[in-house]
């Protein structure tokens, strides 16, 4: 039995934090604070930006335009609550999350140092050691969202990588999620309950139509189709073929079974029709000579 590789330490525990209704207090409006607000429109948080009108990028400025529900901008420098300036101060404690994104460290380092002491998690752009987590690279088709994180070594790097994953993907995955998403709810409405032999068997069904279906069939499934797949697949305790349900799914099959053969031999009925095309050629030809 092959050895069990050991975990290496030095990373970073990547998950999918849901910010959904939560405050998040941004210190800056610069280019940097402009690709924050820009990460965080994704999650459908709250943000609070604070920043003087002079020193916002022209992307905060066309976010704030477009999201005034969305953001609310301090025209003001960043002051703590026990400075003299009480009355512009801002409470790191009244956030679920804060990021700096300023050219003064001095004042990046006070900020983490108050959000540390009462447990707010908080980013400092370009300070890797002041982050309790990092913004990395991030490629995004809907719901799906893959992160490369170079735990701050090297955010460049990151964005190659992220080029790469990009390119190597098929356009088809994202949609081919929202499909399956809708299909395991209309599964949960057929066979509700959580956990037990229901929830069991419904997880093992899901994984098979995932294994068996391709990213392109999924993507293809409509409502009827989702019905059908329903009736023939789960209540019968099958996965049925892909072609059996669109005409899209069967003409991206057929292509494909085409592809994979053709280095071989066409498939007994393309043979035939290709014969037929190839007759009707030759006689053409023939015609046109006499």
């Amino acid at each position: 039995m092959a050895e069990q590789q050991k975990p290496v330490g030095g990373g970073s525990l990547l998950i999918a934090w849901q910010l959904k209704d939560k405050k998040v207090l941004i210190v800056g409006g610069g280019e940097v604070g402009a690709q924050r607000i820009d990460s965080l429109l994704t999650t459908d948080a709250n943000i609070d930006l604070v920043s003087p009108s002079a020193g916002l990028h022209p992307r905060t400025k066309k976010f704030l335009e477009q999201y005034p529900s969305r953001i609310t901008h301090f025209d003001q420098s960043f002051s703590f609550p026990d400075t003299q300036q009480a009355a512009a101060s801002i409470d790191v404690g009244a956030y679920d999350m804060v990021l700096t994104a300023l050219d003064d460290t001095a004042l990046s380092r006070k900020i983490v140092q108050a959000c540390r002491s009462i447990r707010v998690p908080v980013n400092a752009a370009d300070i890797p050691d002041l982050c309790d987590f990092y913004f990395g690279g991030q490629v995004r088709d809907g719901p799906l969202q893959i992160m490369i994180s170079t735990n701050g070594n090297g955010p460049r790097i990151a964005a190659l990588i992220k080029d790469r994953v990009k390119g190597a993907l098929t356009g088809k995955e994202g949609e081919a999620l929202i499909k399956v998403g809708l299909l395991r709810t209309k599964l949960k409405e057929r066979a509700p309950g959580v956990g037990g032999d229901v929830g069991k068997r419904r997880m093992r069904w899901m994984s098979r139509v995932c294994e068996q279906w391709s990213l392109e069939d999924l993507s293809h499934l409509d409502e009827e189709a989702m019905e059908k797949l329903l009736d023939e697949g789960w209540e019968r305790n099958e996965v049925p073929t892909p072609p059996e349900f669109s005409k899209e799914s069967r003409s991206w099959s057929w292509v494909e079974v085409f592809k994979s053969n053709a280095t071989r031999s066409l498939p007994s009925a393309a043979s035939f029709a290709a014969g037929i095309v190839f007759a009707q050629f030759i006689f053409s030809v023939w015609r046109g000579k006499k």
